[in-house]
C-alpha cells in the first residue's frame, strides 16, 4: 500500500491524533534521506546526509 494511502485513510481515532509539527517534519526529512538498496539476498538501508 503506497504511503499517501496509508496516512490519509480515515480512522476512527483521528481526532486524538494531534502530532507535534516538529514529529512530522523529522519523519518527513527522515524518509527522504532514506534510501534502500536491493541485492540478490539483502537490503540496505541508508541514510544519505
Amino acid at each position: 500500500m503506497p504511503m499517501e494511502q496509508l496516512y490519509s485513510e480515515n480512522t476512527s481515532n483521528s481526532e486524538q491524533l494531534k502530532p507535534r509539527k516538529g514529529k512530522i517534519r523529522f519523519l518527513l526529512d527522515y524518509s527522504k534521506s532514506l534510501k534502500i538498496i536491493s541485492t540478490d539476498k539483502t537490503n540496505f538501508e541508508i541514510l544519505v546526509n
